[in-house]
């Protein structure tokens, strides 16, 4: 089957799984409370409905338009914008009429289900198929730091000791900490056997981020290619899965970050490519896309280590994992404030090419889990028509003794529901930009 129809696949399977857990942690508190819940709904259902069956007070269907889903709890501001309903007095079973900490404890439901789907899991990842690690005696050949961080006293080889004190579980976290962590020193050990402190900058996570520097760290082994993708500048040209490249236009390219440095720097020119196949020494000539992407996959030809994992200990690497990747996608927040990072935003395509090309459990829910956290982190951000908004304008309420003015809530309910459409536009117009130029 094609990439993108497995991709595909799996997008609306982990979504659809995602919007009803989410809603389900609104949903089962609201009836605790003895709320009453007019829909639920997986997907909006704008005009019309796939599925509607009316079970109780609660309408459970599925809409037409995959963008979401929503529970609609009655005497609550929300999306809807019921002005009819909420114009009648309150009655007992409305949200409007529940104290304030039970109307907190619906609100942040979903993001509560959000949270504890991500931890569990991972949980349950680590207990049935392990982690797999690289230890520093598997890197014979140590690192290749990308040119900023040569000048800051990397060199090609070094292997990582420790950053800020703390070793590392794999030798190929370093990447992630140098993006998000913003470390502060880093004991590296070269080659020759000696170790060195070296002392970072601050913000070198953006420096490198702007720069374009989204492996900064690139572990050091051959260029022997592992698969070449159907259609593109390399099939085209003839290479084969098997030929081991040696050079690129007479400079050295035997190793992977070699090659991909220099089809990098002669995007848009014709190179001669040096491979042996067969133990033939052959040579082809190619001219590098725009993109600097010829379509090429090495495998790193060093050992990848594996744990296996306990009930207790799945449990506590389930947690450290779901707290580690909410940490990781907080921070790097900040670079969607950047020029750079702002055509870097993505909608549903970005999102649907985070699972993997073929189908496999642990990637689909390695994503599933990563995407819930997201979901979880976005939605209690403090805007209106999500859930932080609701929680906002909840603690005001708590902290000052005064609930707030239902016209300013339904203005701002209206500004938050148009500046998130403006978002999801943004995000699925860069996603087709890149889809039609790049």
């Amino acid at each position: 089957m094609d990439p993108f129809y497995i991709k595909t696949i799996q997008f609306f399977l982990s979504l659809s799984l995602l919007i009803v857990l989410h809603e389900l942690g609104h949903f089962i508190p609201a009836r605790l409370f003895k709320t009453r819940v007019e829909k639920f709904y997986l997907f909006f259902d704008l005009k019309f409905s796939l599925f509607k069956k009316k079970i109780g007070d609660t309408v459970y269907g599925i809409g037409w338009i995959p963008l979401g889903g929503y529970v609609k709890i009655a005497g609550m501001i929300d999306e809807s914008m019921d002005k009819e309903q909420m114009a009648k007095p309150p009655q007992p079973w409305e949200f409007r009429s529940k104290p304030a900490w039970q109307r907190l404890i619906i609100m942040l439901g979903g993001v509560t289900v959000n949270v504890l789907l991500g931890f569990f899991i991972y949980m349950m990842i680590l207990l049935v198929w392990g982690k797999d690690y690289v230890a520093p005696e598997s890197l014979e050949n140590g690192f290749a730091p990308v040119s900023v961080l040569q000048d800051y006293g990397f060199q090609n080889g070094d292997l990582i000791v420790s950053v800020d004190g703390e070793e590392l579980e794999s030798q190929l976290d370093i990447n992630r900490y140098m993006m998000l962590k913003e470390p502060q020193e880093i004991t590296v050990k070269r080659q020759d056997g000696s170790t060195e402190l070296i002392k970072m900058p601050e913000d070198v996570g953006l420096e490198l981020f702007e720069q374009g520097y989204m492996q900064p760290m690139m572990p050091i082994y051959h260029s022997v290619i592992d698969s070449v993708l159907p259609e593109k500048t390399a099939q085209i040209a003839g290479l084969k899965k098997g030929d081991s490249i040696v050079k690129i236009n007479d400079q050295s390219a035997q190793y992977w970050h070699e090659f991909t440095e220099l089809v990098q720097t002669n995007k848009n020119k014709k190179i001669n490519i040096s491979f042996y196949r067969n133990e033939n020494l052959e040579e082809i000539e190619l001219e590098v896309p725009e993109e600097a992407k010829i379509g090429v996959i090495s495998s790193p030809d060093f050992e990848i280590k594996h744990r296996d994992f306990t009930f207790g200990e799945s449990f506590v690497g389930g947690f450290d994992m779901a707290a580690e990747q909410l940490s990781n996608y907080a921070a790097q927040f900040k670079y969607v404030f950047t020029k750079k990072g702002a055509t870097q935003v993505g909608g549903f395509g970005a999102i649907g090419g985070l699972f993997p090309d073929s189908w496999n459990w642990i990637g689909f829910w390695e994503t599933t889990a990563f995407i819930s956290l997201i979901l979880a982190f976005m939605n209690i951000l403090p805007i209106p028509a999500l859930d932080g908004g609701h929680v906002m304008f909840l603690l005001y309420e708590m902290i000052s003794g005064r609930k707030p003015n239902e016209k300013v809530m339904e203005y701002a309910q209206m500004i938050g529901f148009f500046l998130l459409i403006a978002l999801v536009l943004y995000a699925n117009g860069n996603d087709v930009y890149r889809w039609l130029f790049e």
